[in-house]
């Protein structure tokens, strides 16, 4: 009996999106459900970048020792017009035993293709960007769900903030907190595994900043330096405190889970920004956010010395809570 009488995956799977972890993970869970019922399956990569004419053709056509193939399409958002028609070719007269996973980040490109794929009724797997806080605290609280774990907003709150920007190593850190520790995963476990990124960045920063502790957060900002973080980010993360206080500070009463899905925030950061506004009015909010638009400037090539540009904007941010 051959796996096309008994797998679970289509013929055509498509996946769909920019996200490089999910999709990835898409294609193992593609390749892990084609081996359970075809476990000598030939699995041959083409990537949109290095094709040549022909070789889905090639690759295709059956072998002289039969058996089952997968042939994953790498890129299809990049491919030139030979592979396109190439794809199209195929899916005209599709081999019942070659399964073909194409890959499409995003844009226009392939249109006609993606298009039939549906049309074939490809199964669709999505892979959807994580740009967000919002985004990236579902994405973790999901990773810890999935692994059978509890963890509290606080952990997660830190988590992101240890991680920054890069979904890849919060996945990886998310599988390390689980498979090293026990129980429920809070904000004290992840400073022991974290800790030091925390203090090294920004965030920890902007929250003595933002709470008016000048010591602290001047403290904080040489400790950051020292270990070699730029005084980029760690203005952008000032300013995205500010910005987060200004916007929840606007909004209003409400549910943190209502506000935040209007504001797309996370709730935990709403939380934040609700504690954060004690202590500041109108006019210090517009002092603080014009020193960090200055230093903004300043550190991106309009200033001598960008160190001394965050510091001061540090202080000014230190003074003008509560107007002192």
């Amino acid at each position: 009996m051959t796996a096309t009488a008994t797998r679970s995956v289509p013929p055509l799977v498509l996946i769909s999106g920019p996200e490089a972890v999910i999709a990835d993970r898409a294609l193992s869970t593609t390749l892990e459900e084609l081996r359970a019922s075809a476990p000598d399956l030939e699995v041959i990569r083409l990537a949109a970048e290095t094709y040549e004419a022909g070789a889905l053709g090639m690759h295709a056509s059956p072998s002289l020792f039969g058996g089952d193939k997968c042939i994953v399409v790498q890129d299809l958002d990049e491919a030139p017009d030979e592979l396109q028609e190439d794809l199209l070719a195929f899916l005209a007269a599709p081999d019942p035993d070659v399964t073909l996973v194409v890959t499409h980040k995003s844009g226009q490109r392939g249109k006609k293709v993606l298009d039939t794929l549906k049309k074939s009724q490809a199964r669709v797997l999505e892979a959807p960007a994580i740009k967000s806080d919002r985004d990236k605290t579902d994405f973790a609280m999901h990773e810890f769900r999935a692994a059978g774990r509890r963890a509290t907003p606080d952990a997660v709150r830190a988590l992101i903030e240890a991680i920054g920007k890069d979904v890849r190593e919060l996945a990886s850190a998310c599988q390390q907190l689980v498979a090293d520790t026990t129980g429920t995963i809070d904000e004290d476990l992840v400073a022991k595994y974290h800790g030091g990124k925390v203090e090294a960045s920004g965030f920890k920063v902007a929250d003595a900043a933002v709470a008016g502790n000048a010591g602290e957060a001047l403290r904080l900002l040489r400790h950051a330096i020292a270990t070699g973080v730029d005084p980029v980010p760690i203005v952008a993360v000032l300013a995205q405190q500010l910005r987060q206080l200004v916007k929840v500070g606007a909004a209003g009463r409400g549910r943190s889970a209502d506000v935040a899905r209007d504001l797309g925030m996370a709730p935990w950061q709403v939380d934040k920004a609700r504690r954060g506004l004690s202590g500041w009015g109108p006019e210090g909010l517009a002092e603080a956010i014009q020193a960090v638009a200055n230093a903004d400037f300043e550190v991106k090539g309009g200033g001598r010395d960008p160190v001394y540009a965050v510091e001061r904007a540090v202080l000014t941010i230190t003074r003008a809570r509560s107007g002192r």
